[in-house]
């Protein structure tokens, strides 16, 4: 009686373990995906602040003008482009105010050029295409000048390599989470390796005998589930409090779609864990099930 009591609550503490378990890794999955969501958004947002000036030599018709914004457009380094003639630039508020002055009693005409504003995008990350694609616009016909924040991009390119580089990290994290994770329900199939060979031996077929561990598997998959969105909502919760600009309707529908993968991963991940680990065993012969 006491020997089955002390079973029982063996099996009951590996299956507790083997929830705690899969929740945390789940918690971790979900935490990782939401960072690494958040840093790529970050990154792209960063490559998009990027503008390139390119000034037009004077006299350059409208032709020529329209050519030039047709190449910029179609190019896979340029999400969008706007053109600024000089008499705009000259009629510009913000413009006249560094001048104590009306500019036209300084210079006699307009010194400034039309221009194009090119805002790159996300492709621009690779220095050597950006290069390239400064370089070939710089002698193209019509262009006097290109300018650009060197400095600020090179600034950029070297954060986004370490916003990458905690994108693999967390990668790698999440692999080591997944091998000891397998580890942990591989256990928890271990101690019930007895029952699965006596329901062998009294010829109970190999579906028969998985069944009930595949059912109690996705019922503790969808139990982890449950947990780790819990504590993953009271982290973004608690993270919301301290950073209330990050609670946008885009992201609340990203959390929504993390505690959706976050059940059915713990189903998914449970489920087929176990599938291998009592599929071992129900495999494995008689005799070799006492040399564990």
């Amino acid at each position: 009686m006491k020997d089955d009591k002390r079973l029982k609550r063996k099996v009951r503490n590996s299956y507790i373990v083997s929830n705690i378990s899969i929740a945390l890794v789940l918690f971790l999955l979900g935490s990782v995906g939401y960072l690494m969501t958040a840093a790529m958004q970050v990154a792209r947002t960063l490559q998009e602040s990027v503008t390139v000036t390119v000034e037009l030599r004077n006299g350059a018709d409208e032709k020529q003008k329209e050519s030039l914004r047709k190449r910029f457009e179609a190019n896979e380094l340029v999400s969008h482009v706007e053109y600024s003639s000089k008499d705009d630039k000259l009629n510009d508020t913000d413009f006249r105010q560094m001048f104590e002055q009306e500019f036209e009693a300084i210079l006699e005409e307009n010194p400034l050029l039309d221009s194009f504003e090119l805002t790159l995008s996300a492709d621009s990350a690779d220095p050597d295409k950006l290069e390239t694609f400064i370089a070939q616009i710089a002698e193209l016909d019509g262009v006097d000048r290109v300018s650009y924040p060197a400095q600020t991009v090179e600034r950029l390119h070297a954060t986004i390599a370490k916003i990458r580089l905690l994108l693999l990290f967390g990668g790698a994290l999440l692999v080591i989470s997944l091998i000891l994770l397998n580890n942990t329900i591989r256990l928890a199939i271990f101690s019930k390796r007895y029952l699965i060979n006596t329901m062998k031996l009294v010829g109970a077929t190999k579906w028969f005998i998985m069944r009930p561990f595949l059912g109690s598997s996705i019922t503790q998959g969808i139990l982890s589930g449950i947990i780790a969105s819990a504590l993953f909502l009271t982290a973004v919760y608690g993270l919301n409090e301290a950073v209330p600009e990050l609670m946008s309707l885009a992201e609340t529908m990203k959390i929504g779609i993390i505690v959706g993968g976050m059940v059915l991963g713990g189903i998914l991940i449970s489920l087929c864990f176990t599938f291998f680990a009592v599929n071992k065993f129900v495999n494995m012969k008689s005799n070799k099930i006492y040399l564990y």
